[in-house]
């Protein structure tokens, strides 16, 4: 982990593309703002979190799911039938 100190209006660079400004200083709190492209999510941890909980929850299939699935498909045709 880099750990690095900045004043209000300061920042620092994250490869070319992302900067991150110090906006303001308020007791025990720091506003920051980060100038990233549209393309790179920028989430807080907490909400990084809840999307990857629910990622995993989406990905993983029940048991219940996979048996329930075969009664919404239609049947396939045998091969005796013309």
């Amino acid at each position: 982990m880099l750990v690095l100190t900045r004043k209000l209006n300061e920042s620092i660079h994250i490869g070319t593309d992302i900067e991150i400004f110090v906006v303001e200083i308020k007791d025990d709190h720091v506003k920051i703002g980060i100038k990233a492209p549209k393309d790179i999510p920028v989430h807080r941890a907490e909400i990084y979190k809840s999307i990857l909980e629910e990622n995993s929850l989406a990905a993983s299939t029940s048991e219940a799911a996979l048996q329930n699935i075969g009664e919404l498909l239609p049947e396939k045709p045998s091969k005796q039938d013309p």
